[in-house]
């Protein structure tokens, strides 16, 4: 279980030989951080006369980020067990036709079952990144950058996710759910990657910087 890791023996783990983790536990623990500065922006702005009139908005919002904190935490591990099963698959033999069209068929839903974590990764990661957009707006300005920052952790982890989908997507050979969730996740990717990056400009302009 690598959420109850501490977090120099989750980098430590991550940065060794073995195959799990890997991108797809970094895509989900940067998905968990992005959303926990959504969190963390909303209890900096509860309970402050400044913003008492958009306080039952942002307590909605932190209601929201508690459940995805749980979801993407829970997909670190989910992304490592899903990997096994698809390296067991590579290892069945192939020596027959029985044996390789069985090799193909176990290949081929493991493949799928791994591509249902990092699509799931996308998905929590845009639905925060949506609380994200928002708090660029009605936030406490005291931490406006703490949205930048888990706004640009949430998009690199939708981005991240996308390649882990792809990397298992070439070698499904049902064309059909290839195709299907490929239109899936580049919709995601797009509307992710424009909500960040508004998020990311409203920011520049609250501090003044030069784009």
């Amino acid at each position: 279980m690598f959420i109850d890791s501490d977090i120099k023996e989750f980098v430590e783990a991550l940065s060794s030989k073995e195959p799990v983790p890997g991108g797809g536990g970094a895509a989900a623990l940067a998905g968990a951080l992005g959303n926990a500065l959504v969190s963390m922006v909303g209890n900096l702005t509860v309970g402050k006369e400044k913003y008492k009139d958009v306080e039952p908005e942002v307590i909605e919002i932190l209601k929201k980020a508690k459940e995805l904190q749980e979801k993407l935490l829970s997909l670190i591990d989910e992304d490592a067990q899903v990997f096994s099963k698809v390296a067991a698959a590579y290892k069945m033999p192939k020596n027959t036709e029985e044996e390789k069209a069985k090799k193909q068929e176990a290949l081929n839903q493991a493949l799928k079952d791994a591509c249902k974590v990092p699509v799931e990764i996308m998905e929590y990661s845009l639905e925060a990144i949506k609380l994200q957009r928002r708090l660029a707006e009605i936030g406490s300005n005291l931490a406006i950058s703490d949205v930048g920052v888990g706004a640009l952790l949430l998009k690199a982890a939708v981005l991240s996710g996308k390649l882990n989908v792809y990397i298992n997507l070439n070698s499904i050979t049902d064309k059909e759910f290839v195709e299907e969730t490929k239109e899936r996740i580049e919709k995601i990717s797009e509307d992710a990657e424009k909500l960040a990056d508004e998020a990311y400009q409203i920011i520049l302009q609250k501090l003044k910087i030069e784009k």
